[in-house]
C-alpha cells in the first residue's frame, strides 16, 4: 500500500492522515483523514479505482465505505 496508494492519496487537496489496520480473522480497516468532504468523495473514487485495478482479485469481499465527521481527537 505504502509504494502506490498512499502516494496517490497524498495527492488529493485536504489530505492529513492514512492508517491501515490489521484487526485480525482476515479484517482490515482503513481510515484516510482529510480536510474537507470533496477531498473525502475524491479519495473514494481515487480508492475504488485502485482497488479495482490493483487489488481485486485480493480481496473476499468488496470494501464497504463509510464517511463521517471527525468528533474527538487525541
Amino acid at each position: 500500500m505504502d509504494e502506490g496508494f498512499v502516494p496517490l492519496l497524498r495527492r488529493v487537496t485536504g489530505f492529513v492522515a492514512y492508517y491501515w489496520v490489521d484487526a485480525g480473522d482476515g479484517v482490515m480497516v482503513s481510515t484516510s483523514v482529510f480536510e474537507d468532504q470533496s477531498g473525502a468523495e475524491e479519495s473514494i473514487e481515487r480508492a475504488a479505482d485502485f482497488v479495482r485495478d490493483n487489488l481485486a482479485s485480493l480481496l473476499p469481499n468488496r470494501p464497504q465505505v463509510t464517511a463521517g465527521m471527525v468528533v474527538a481527537a487525541g
